[in-house]
């Protein structure tokens, strides 16, 4: 599944299995680099969300309605 089609607890329940496993140290140079990659994604990926779901709670007013950013 591509990183952008994850929910943020799926991208971050992947992120967490990634950061796992580097640290075990079993794994090769080329497989911890290829893993390294995919968490970054993941990361991003999550920053993004967590981004939009600010931008949304900061749009919201005091009566639960959306008011446009100042």
């Amino acid at each position: 599944m591509n990183s952008e089609e994850l929910t943020f607890e799926q991208a971050f329940t992947q992120l967490e299995d990634i950061v796992t496993r580097l640290e075990s140290g079993e794994l090769s140079l080329d497989e911890s680099v290829a893993l390294y990659e995919q968490g970054q994604k993941l990361a991003q990926r999550c920053n993004e969300m967590l981004d939009g779901a600010e931008l949304r709670i900061r749009q919201l007013g005091a009566d639960g309605t959306l008011e446009p950013l100042e």
